[in-house]
């Protein structure tokens, strides 16, 4: 009977425990507009947390913060929280791209931002953040956001911006270690183009640049499983994050594909080989599509580096990091486009038929109307931007290496569906439609300027006109002094102001082909 007293009593005592100190699960909502309105019925500010799948310290912040009992509790009875999965929703992910994952955004009803911070977030420092959020003031638009007067026509990259340009590039070259002077080390597709453009025109001093780079970049693709991870921390390459990501398999691929056609080193070769057969191996769906990423940790929330330091028998025995199941048509068709340029470079076959698979997997599951493209099986926005973009490279790819009108036709009616549903007045392309939330599209500098080297091919392959017009507009957008200096350099302006400007020479003055507005 005293046995049972006691447990009777601690019972009670457990019961009379303040709030905070019991365990709650966070009432995630999924984002949309409803979010906006309960938020705004119950006069309560919306807590975002954009995720990646393949994110260590998503799984860290996740495990350590948001299982804080305190927290749950917090967010639950004063905020609507909402957790996006930025795979799933580019136009968010582009939106927040730079905050880093996961990334924490307070949003009031109305839209507004009070609150944007990268990264782990510890418990006691988002108990601080969510007691002040109510007293911060609405933040200013990011750059990217500011609506300039609408581009001039003529050269859109004024002399004052192209010096900054210029003068970021060289600044930031790493003489020593190759690639770029930041805390990160990665390889920045518009950077290392550049210097290879240069070169390709005699600068010396540029192919110097661009070797270093590429042979230093070597360092992020995986000796045993093959793929390229994201980025290496400490200044160095020595330091590798091991996610690896759709985006970044196909950055490879479309370098070094370039790099092998142009320098000739077998290694860039060897290179193509390791991120294709990474891709067939770790993130090949077996009805034909790609999966978009592989997880950073073997155990979610534990640093892998033990792990992939072992060889391919010792990693095998204890297992593969999670791939996510997702199909999207994004990162399929980086997939494809990047596995046509390794085609194109090294002639292996293997690349275009595995690019034709994908390809058709896309066509049968992906459809959205005659023309463009959805994300994903059933989208609860869109359409948007990058998957239709990179559907149009892929075309424009096959016709440049089959030389078939069938593509180059589809090519153009994409390109136009895109101008249709994506352009900006005030100059570049939304990452998407509006989808019903008061947090609107805006445009962002990856696609933009992706859409200016798909519009400038697309020009060059069809001889109209309107569609350098059509990539000026956009490069016009990107050469605006608040865009171009957003970020510490920013090349790739550079790369297709100069092909932009010797396409102007030889196109036709004047097409009478262009759509019908």
């Amino acid at each position: 009977m005293k046995r049972y007293t006691r447990w009777v009593g601690l019972f009670s005592v457990l019961l009379l425990l303040p709030q905070w100190a019991q365990a709650a699960d966070i009432h995630w909502q999924p984002y949309g507009p409803a979010v906006f309105a309960k938020a705004k019925a119950e006069n309560r500010l919306i807590l975002l947390d954009m995720v990646a799948v393949w994110c260590h310290w998503c799984h860290v912040m996740e495990d350590k913060t948001y299982s804080d009992p305190a927290v749950a509790n917090e967010i639950n009875a004063h905020f609507v929280a909402v957790r996006v999965d930025h795979d799933a929703r580019p136009d968010l992910a582009e939106r927040y791209r730079n905050y880093a994952w996961p990334a924490t955004i307070i949003l009031r009803p109305d839209g507004g931002e009070v609150l944007r911070k990268a990264g782990y977030i510890p418990p006691e420092r988002m108990m601080k953040l969510l007691h002040q959020a109510e007293q911060l003031p609405v933040l200013a638009p990011e750059p990217e956001q500011v609506a300039d007067a609408a581009p001039s026509s003529g050269d859109p990259l004024s002399s004052t911006v192209r010096n900054m340009l210029i003068r970021n590039h060289l600044s930031l070259n790493d003489p020593v270690l190759g690639g770029l002077k930041l805390p990160q080390k990665f390889l920045v597709e518009g950077e290392v183009r550049w210097d290879m453009y240069l070169a390709a025109h005699g600068d010396k001093q540029a192919k110097k640049r661009a070797i270093a780079y590429l042979n230093a970049a070597l360092k992020l693709i995986d000796p045993v499983f093959g793929g390229a991870y994201q980025y290496s921390t400490h200044g160095d390459w020595q330091h590798p994050h091991f996610e690896k990501i759709m985006s970044v398999q196909a950055d490879y691929l479309r370098v070094y594909s370039q790099a092998y056609t142009q320098f000739g080193d077998d290694r860039y070769r060897q290179a193509i080989a390791a991120i294709a057969g990474y891709l067939n191996q770790f993130l090949s769906a077996p009805d034909g599509g790609f999966h978009p990423s592989q997880d950073a940790d073997l155990v979610q929330g534990e640093k892998a580096n033990t792990y992939f330091a072992k060889d391919r028998a010792a990693r095998l025995a204890e297992g593969v990091p999670r791939v996510d199941p997702h199909q999207y048509t994004a990162q399929t068709a980086m997939a494809i486009e990047g596995l046509l340029d390794a085609y194109h470079a090294t002639g292996d076959r293997q690349y275009f038929f595995r690019a034709m698979a994908g390809l058709d997997w896309v066509l049968r599951h992906r459809r959205l109307d005659d023309v463009g493209f959805k994300h994903d099986a059933k989208d609860v926005a869109g359409p948007y931007l990058i998957d239709n973009l990179y559907m149009a490279r892929v075309y424009l790819a096959l016709y440049r290496i089959t030389q078939t009108p069938m593509w180059l036709t589809q090519a153009e009616q994409l390109g136009d569906w895109i101008s249709t549903h994506f352009t900006r007045s005030e100059g570049g392309l939304f990452s998407a439609v509006p989808d019903g939330t008061p947090v609107l599209p805006v445009p962002q500098v990856d696609q933009n300027l992706q859409a200016a080297g798909f519009y400038l091919g697309l020009a060059q392959a069809s001889r109209k006109r309107h569609y350098l017009e059509t990539a000026t507009n956009i490069l016009a957008y990107l050469a605006r002094p608040a865009v171009a200096s957003a970020r510490s350099s920013n090349a790739g302006i550079l790369l297709y102001d100069a092909q932009r400007d010797a396409l102007a020479k030889s196109l036709p003055k004047k097409t009478k082909d262009a759509p019908a507005s």
